[in-house]
């Protein structure tokens, strides 16, 4: 099942597109906060979960890949000041993920994205339901690469890139927002690249 209408659609001109304090950037710089992770899609899962780490579900490879996928294509912004724009992913949306966990009703209004490798970062809920977040596990047509968050990313498109984190595999919610890896080192909570909202103060 492929759908379409993930907040994106292809554009030719770039005129109103770029954040402030951004440059267009026609590669895909790959960055990371440690070594790249590699996680065998025989070991992989992805959970979704209460507040103290209880499952609501939880998905191997298979069972992800048998859920609604949807193709998008959006403009992607990193907080070293790149934009990247028309780029093209596949992967299931938050929407979707919520409805295949039974979630009519989410328990709370944040969710802390978790990782291969330790790595983390909050969201508010908001940022990505109605259509507005997903797990990507395609860029371009391929399967993602490693170095670039694969098997599975989160895509946020509409913050800031670190947002979008690598390696994901699950989300928990919380009751109150809670700085995730970055954060923690002073960027931004939420990270808005229109505002220009890379760091604390900003």
């Amino acid at each position: 099942m492929v759908t379409r209408g993930f907040m994106g659609r292809k554009r030719s001109d770039a005129q109103g597109r770029i954040p402030p304090g951004q440059y267009l950037e026609t590669g895909f710089p790959v960055l990371s906060a440690g070594p790249t992770q590699r996680s065998p899609l025989d070991r992989w899962t992805f959970s979704l979960e209460d507040r103290n780490g209880r499952p609501f579900a939880s998905w191997n490879w298979e069972q992800f890949m048998a859920l609604p996928q949807t193709d998008i294509t959006t403009d992607i912004h990193c907080v070293t000041k790149w934009s990247k724009l028309d780029t093209q992913w596949k992967g299931v949306t938050v929407d979707d993920i919520l409805k295949a966990a039974g979630i009519a009703e989410p328990p709370d209004a944040y969710l802390m994205a978790f990782c291969e490798g330790g790595y983390t970062t909050n969201l508010p809920l908001r940022d990505l339901v109605n259509g507005k977040g997903m797990v990507a596990h395609e860029f371009a047509g391929d399967p993602l690469t490693a170095e670039h968050g694969g098997p599975a990313r989160l895509l946020v498109p509409h913050l800031y890139f670190w947002k979008s984190a690598k390696w994901v595999r699950g989300l928990r919610f919380m009751p109150e927002d809670q700085p995730g890896f970055w954060e923690a080192y002073g960027y931004h909570m939420y990270g808005d690249p229109w505002k220009e909202q890379r760091y604390t103060n900003d």
